[in-house]
């Protein structure tokens, strides 16, 4: 079912009618030289059939029209349903999709596979489709009724079209190549332009906005070029079938010109031969879009299905276990990440009991493992097989949803919506009231800011959160993550980007809702975990120290380092 046949074969009642309605139209269309034929042979001889003639070809225009937009309606709708289906297919996927798909994908190429490729399956679906079957019936029809007026004729007339055929065959291996080299030149297109939009504020600030421009410039050009190369080869069907059909034309107005001198074929049948002619213009022009669309849609769909194709690692048990407490270990857990074999691990050997309702300060210098240990727990990352446990029970066999309803996190870099703020503090409780957001804000320290706001919490944060400092959007994410009321709550280094006055009052509002919980609480600054009920020190992905803030002073090791520092670094800057 990967394939367009099996998408088409998915609304086969709608195909089916859709070809009813062309197969009526196409045979109005056949019976229309024959009513020519007979009025002009009745004229020839003297008599009348003018009126009746046209009135017949009147009635077939009516059941035309109809019966056509019977088929557009059949064709084209099935087209947009197959559209609609796919995108919501590949939606879905990507939400399964785990985050080191997204470390090695561009977001530009998701895109164009979200639009430009679903467009060209969409077009295949519908006029592909119609364009492929209306020459099935038209060319043997109309060939029939012209071998019956004169098979000799009819002859000279097909003699050039099977070296047309050949021809198309060829051309569509050309165009699928060239039409992926195009989709993937668009992909990079894209990926320039969300790249540079998003990051606009470093550009300026930078002055590169030339830079960029010349860059943007090449990957545009290089789209062009490809579709060039594209046009180049597909603008030389219509040419070439012109040069047929004129070709077919001019041997039936020498050959059958001469048969109706000599009278070996009426007037009426040599009319209506040169109309069955021109009939098969079409279907042979539709022969070549029908190659070009198909091709170009199948190309598409190729590569959605490699997308679809690709596996999450983060995946639902089989047999799913329900979380039966929060207590968490840590047994010799180490974790590298995907794709980065050749490199040291990020955890090394960490052996960890967070007991239920325990509060545990993690600190560590930058690229100590902090925030991947943060990540592992709540399976972010699937950590290995049996190394980390949740009331003794393996975690990759927990439902993943009830395991991640359980767990709160927050990380490093929050991301906010294009939404209001209320928004994005209920959009892991969507039915969430004013009033429990109200006072998830006030626990995460930001209600009063919020409230400042002209609107309120019905304040749109623009894009990624962009009207907001980032403490604000660091305290959003708290917000969001508080209102869950999760038994288990993960902090990655949530208040770095707020002072340490801030940071003081916040944390002062959290102890009360920490209590009952199992907190994980990352930091780089001490100040953030030295209250902590138990601290564990990070370097090089393992455990260098772990006790509480004064035993690990007086340890005189990484932590008394990190201390001192730090305190130097608040002297100079309240000096």
């Amino acid at each position: 079912m990967d394939g367009l046949s099996g998408w088409l074969w998915r609304y086969r009642g709608r195909v089916f009618l859709g070809f009813l309605a062309l197969l009526v139209v196409d045979g109005a269309g056949m019976v229309v030289p024959l009513v020519v034929r007979g009025v002009i042979d009745r004229l020839t001889l003297g008599e009348s059939g003018v009126l009746e003639g046209g009135l017949t070809i009147l009635g077939l225009a009516i059941v035309v029209m109809v019966f056509r937009f019977l088929w557009r309606y059949f064709f084209i709708g099935t087209a947009r349903r197959i559209e609609r289906d796919l995108r919501a297919t590949l939606y879905d996927h990507f939400l399964t999709l785990s985050p080191s798909f997204y470390n090695e994908h561009k977001t530009g190429d998701l895109m164009a596979h979200a639009t430009n490729d679903l467009d060209a399956v969409s077009r295949a679906c519908g006029f592909g489709v119609l364009t492929l079957a209306d020459p099935l019936f038209m060319i043997p029809v109309a060939l029939g009724i012209m071998l019956s007026i004169d098979p000799r004729l009819t002859l000279y007339a097909i003699v050039p079209l099977p070296a047309l055929t050949v021809f198309i065959l060829g051309f569509g291996r050309v165009i699928h190549h060239r039409f992926e080299a195009v989709q993937a030149s668009f992909s990079m297109v894209m990926e320039k332009v969300r790249e540079n939009v998003a990051g606009i504020r470093v550009v300026k600030s930078y002055v590169q906005e030339t830079g960029t421009e010349g860059d943007f410039e090449r990957s545009n050009q290089d789209l062009v070029d490809r579709n060039m190369a594209l046009v180049r080869v597909w603008g030389l069907f219509h040419p070439l079938i012109t040069l047929v059909s004129g070709t077919c034309l001019a041997i039936i107005l020498w050959i059958g010109g001469r048969a109706v001198i000599v009278g070996s074929i009426s007037l009426g049948d040599f009319v209506a031969f040169n109309q069955y002619l021109s009939l098969l213009i079409w279907p042979m022009i539709a022969v070549g879009q029908a190659v070009n669309i198909l091709q170009r849609g199948r190309a598409s769909l190729q590569r959605i299905n490699r997308l679809l194709a690709e596996k999450a690692e983060v995946v639902e048990p089989s047999a799913p276990r329900r979380p039966a407490g929060t207590r968490l270990e840590l047994c010799e857990l180490t974790f590298r990440y995907p794709g980065k074999d050749g490199q040291r691990p990020a955890l090394s050997g960490i052996n960890l009991t967070i007991e239920a309702g325990e509060t545990l300060g993690v600190t560590g210098l930058t690229g100590s493992g902090k925030s991947t240990l943060a990540r592992l727990i709540p399976r972010i990352f699937d950590p290995p097989p049996g190394s980390i446990r949740l009331a003794g029970v393996d975690v990759r066999d927990l439902s993943l949803s009830a395991y991640r309803r359980l767990v709160g996190y927050v990380p490093q870099d929050p991301f906010l919506f294009s939404a209001t703020i209320g928004e994005n503090i209920a959009f892991g409780d969507p039915e969430a009231g004013p009033e429990a957001i109200e006072e998830a804000a006030r626990q995460a320290g930001i209600h009063d800011e919020i409230a400042a706001f002209p609107e309120g919490y019905e304040t749109r944060v623009g894009e990624r959160g962009v009207s907001l400092s980032g403490g604000q959007k660091q305290r959003l994410a708290i917000a969001r993550a508080l209102l869950l009321d999760p038994k288990i709550l993960i902090f990655d280094d949530p208040l770095s980007a707020v002072d340490a006055e801030r940071e003081e009052f916040i944390l002062g509002n959290l102890r009360s809702f920490f209590r009952g919980r199992t907190v994980l609480l990352i930091a780089h600054r001490i100040s953030t975990v030295m209250h902590a009920d138990r601290i564990i020190v990070l370097d090089h992905g393992r455990i260098a120290e772990s006790g509480q803030h004064e035993e690990l002073l007086a340890a005189q090791g990484v932590y008394h380092r990190l201390w001192r520092l730090q305190q130097a670094e608040q002297q100079v800057n309240e000096w």
